[in-house]
């Protein structure tokens, strides 16, 4: 199924002539570095393509003849079509046996090249080049240390009179399709093998199977989706490699473009830690575009892209514009994550359009909690993810709990408890917390955080309510009278009195006994109330209003308590940090005067 609508994306991107996707036979791949030479094969200059991008270097993509796939003690043996990575082009680095093999390799391919091919003035040049002994001028470029530093810098030539490199002129482009259309004829492979004809899996066709599948650069390192090792158990019916799952070279092809395409976007694919979540539907519809901005982070360039993204998903789920003439239209959420040997599939969830839209709008719902005026109200679930990460990096995200949640978001069921619990451990960790910008004191349960919390429990709620817990609100709830939602409110209350009491205080009650208190309340609330007794005496003595109404908030917190409990369990620990965060926001919210 996977394989089949990557196909299909495939299909409908190839038939759009705006459509950037690579035709079959080519592949577009980053090249740092261009060899640019005259006509008669003469060095001109070694040209970097990348440019600086926001502080980030961008590398120019071109549409080059498909990389084969290499694997194997006799890898060198193959090179790809006017272009590859410098071990081929220049034998570098010359202290390493196998660059010397890969060379050779190229110079044997370019001899071996068909005559008409030859003729062209480009090939021509790559071909005079080599004559004249250009790897050495290229060697003493000022650009070339560069060059080196990169690991497999991939490099191709271009002729001083052209826009454009060798490997994409007419005449090789040509070639290209000419041996695409000749590549279903009985025959055998480059490295020997004879080629396998069966009906394919994915397209139901009659051709020639694919005996290893293209490669996908998911991160810095590039694996495989479908790959099967040989004797290790995977191989059935004295088959081997990807003849045990027959997909044509065309259905294979089509497949792994259209994944290497989604991973290259930047409005279909989101990473979170290491997992990769790529989107796209079976007909070209708004939220193909507009989910990538319910996840991601805004970009620095339009901050408000989140906001609006998410304004627009309330009013269309309402007025039907992410419905379509076909009410079946599909929506594919496909994450992935690097793995050893292949790509692992996290999840894999189709649902139709509209179905997706309303899971999306009750994630929002979900995470909507009261916040200051000043505070960024877009909720990317990075930032969401960040928020209960150690140091809140991206790195220290757990492996498999991006892919969790994505997977509850877009199935509408509860949250991964472990969600619940990094959030509740995240809040105990960082009791002393200072913004890095202005360096004031922070809530020691932040937006994100108390966001994070509020869904994880009503999501679960709605699933599984023996107690017939009341869901948390957006804001406080004087009727809640949960113990834990109860006791977080009357933690807040105390520890503005202490501040009330000793203005310009550095460290709080919060910051010694928050973990306590939201675990094991009687082991401290006891003491936190006749300290709170002392705070007030000496508040009645400079503020007696505030005292009395700060009396007053603590009766009506404790007015359906009977004791402290010994021990909250991680529901109500987690709704211990909402009755905090509701509770400060309340006590510091700016009250209208009358």
């Amino acid at each position: 199924m996977i394989l089949q609508a990557l196909k299909e994306y495939y299909d409908r991107k190839a038939a759009d002539p705006d459509s950037d996707v690579a035709p079959e036979g080519f592949e577009k791949k980053e090249i740092p570095f261009i060899v640019v030479i005259k006509p008669d094969g003469e060095f001109v200059n070694l040209k970097p393509t990348r440019e600086k991008v926001n502080d980030k270097y961008v590398t120019k993509t071109f549409l080059l003849p498909r990389s084969m796939t290499r694997t194997g003690g006799k890898s060198h043996e193959k090179t790809f079509l006017l272009w590859d990575h410098i071990g081929y082009l220049f034998g570098y680095p010359g202290s390493d046996p196998k660059a010397a093999k890969q060379h050779q390799t190229w110079l044997n391919s370019l001899v071996q090249l068909p005559d008409n091919l030859k003729q062209d003035n480009g090939v021509k040049a790559i071909l005079l080049f080599y004559e004249k002994g250009g790897v050495a001028a290229v060697k003493k470029h000022a650009s070339w240390p560069e060059c080196a530093r990169m690991k497999s810098c991939n490099m191709t030539f271009n002729l001083s009179e052209d826009d454009l490199p060798i490997p994409c002129r007419p005449a090789v482009q040509d070639h290209v399709r000419a041996s695409v259309s000749r590549a279903s004829a009985p025959g055998t492979e480059e490295d020997g093998k004879p080629r396998v004809f069966a009906h394919c899996l994915v397209s139901g066709e009659y051709g020639e199977i694919k005996r290893i599948h293209g490669r996908t650069p998911i991160d810095k390192d590039t694996k495989r989706l479908v790959a099967f090792q040989r004797n290790s158990g995977y191989d059935s019916f004295g088959k081997e490699y990807c003849y045990n799952a027959p997909v044509c070279a065309r259905a294979e092809f089509s497949y792994t473009t259209a994944l290497n395409t989604l991973l290259r976007s930047k409005g279909q694919r989101i990473q979170i830690g290491d997992a990769a979540t790529v989107f796209w539907s079976e007909k070209a519809t708004p939220l193909e575009k507009d989910a990538f901005f319910f996840f991601s982070e805004p970009p620095k360039d339009d901050p408000n892209r989140n906001t609006e993204a998410v304004r627009a998903l309330y009013q269309t789920i309402w007025n039907g514009a992410y419905i379509v003439p076909e009410e079946d239209t599909r929506f594919y959420s496909l994450g992935l994550s690097p793995n050893a040997a292949r790509i692992a599939v996290r999840f894999w969830h189709v649902d139709t359009v509209r179905d997706v839209g309303t899971k999306l709008k009750q994630h929002i719902e979900d995470l909507a909690i009261t916040h200051s005026a000043k505070t960024e109200s877009a909720l990317p679930m990075r930032k969401l993810l960040r928020s209960i990460a150690p140091q809140e990096k991206d790195e220290n995200i757990s492996p498999n709990l991006a892919g969790e949640v994505m997977r509850a978001i877009l199935e509408g069921t509860p949250y991964p408890v472990t969600l619940l619990q990094a959030a509740v451990r995240r809040n105990r960790a960082e009791q002393s917390k200072k913004n890095r910008r202005t360096g004031k004191q922070e809530p020691n349960v932040p937006y994100e955080r108390a966001a994070l919390i509020k869904a994880c429990l009503n999501r679960s709620l709605r699933f599984n309510n023996p107690k017939h817990e009341k869901e948390i609100t957006m804001c406080i709830d004087p009727t809640n009278t949960n113990v834990g939602y109860r006791l977080g409110r009357l933690f807040a209350v105390l520890e503005k009195i202490q501040s009330d009491a000793n203005p310009g205080i550095n460290a709080t009650i919060r910051d010694r006994f928050y973990g306590a208190a939201s675990s094991t309340p009687v082991t401290v609330f006891g003491n936190l109330m006749r300290l709170s007794n002392h705070h007030l005496s000496k508040l009645e003595k400079e503020k007696s209003g505030l005292s009395v109404i700060r009396k007053k908030l603590i009766g009506e917190i404790m007015c359906p308590l009977s004791d402290f409990p010994s021990h909250l369990d991680l529901a109500d620990q987690g709704r211990f940090a909402i009755g905090y965060y509701h509770q400060t926001q309340d006590l510091w919210t700016k009250r209208p005067e009358k």
